[in-house]
């Protein structure tokens, strides 16, 4: 799951460009700051956290549900970019 704090977005769009899956794209409402922030598109995040990596104002946070946890807890985990 990917979330975004719209408030720190400067609406630079590097996290929708560098996105291997193509999990992000504008969002038609503004910011405060009068920029479109990504949204997630959902079914494609893979939880790589490159959005996240490479966000220069730490607006994104990727948060990966543990499949292998019977009480579908969430944490963060790294997993591969081209993992489906």
């Amino acid at each position: 799951m990917i979330e975004v704090n719209e408030d720190y977005c400067k609406g630079c769009n590097l996290c929708i460009m560098f996105c291997p899956r193509k999990a992000l794209e504008e969002s038609e409402k503004l910011n405060k700051k009068g920029v479109h922030p990504p949204i997630e598109i959902e079914d494609r995040c893979v939880g790589c956290r490159l959005c996240e990596l490479i966000c220069p104002d730490f607006a994104i946070t990727v948060t990966v549900e543990d499949k292998k946890d019977d009480l579908s807890t969430k944490k963060k985990t790294k997993v591969a970019c081209n993992e489906v």
